[in-house]
């Protein structure tokens, strides 16, 4: 059995590094999930030739504990830090697209599921910016609106 496990790696990585078109692909996986508030509400955009896509920022907070005696026994006394993130949403997907359009609005919270994205575009004063942009497969809503936070 073990023979017969360290012939198929072999195989993998011979085929790997063939150029017949008969080798097996790598699987890789790219996956983001964000939970947040929304900072603004949604616009949609369509470019000449292209689908349409709905666009919104999204932040995600992270809090720590810094210093201060009793760290990790539960009478933390150091100062509490946070640092808050802003994330660029596209919506592609059809039906998604025009849900987000239609219902996120500015302060809901939502958990977006997707995968990242990494472009270039030239901003109007010809200067070459690089984004990164998070491709949404799914939204999940939360809240309805702002009043829903505790």
């Amino acid at each position: 059995m073990f023979r017969s496990a360290s012939v198929q790696i072999l195989k993998q990585f011979v085929r790997h590094g063939t150029t017949d078109s008969s080798f097996i692909l790598e699987r890789s996986i790219n996956k983001v999930q964000l939970l947040g508030r929304v900072g603004q509400d949604p616009v949609m955009r369509q470019v000449e030739g292209r689908n349409p896509v709905t666009i919104f920022s999204m932040a995600t907070n992270e809090m720590w504990r810094s210093g201060g005696e009793g760290v990790g026994t539960g009478t933390d006394t150091g100062d509490v830090s946070q640092k808050t993130t802003w994330h660029r949403i596209s919506v592609f997907k059809p039906g998604l697209r025009d849900v987000a359009y239609q219902y996120v609005k500015k302060g809901t919270r939502v958990l977006v599921e997707g995968k990242l994205d990494y472009g270039e575009y030239v901003d109007k004063n010809n200067v070459r910016r690089q984004a990164t942009t998070i491709i949404a497969d799914n939204i999940v809503f939360l809240s309805d609106n702002v009043r829903d936070r505790p």
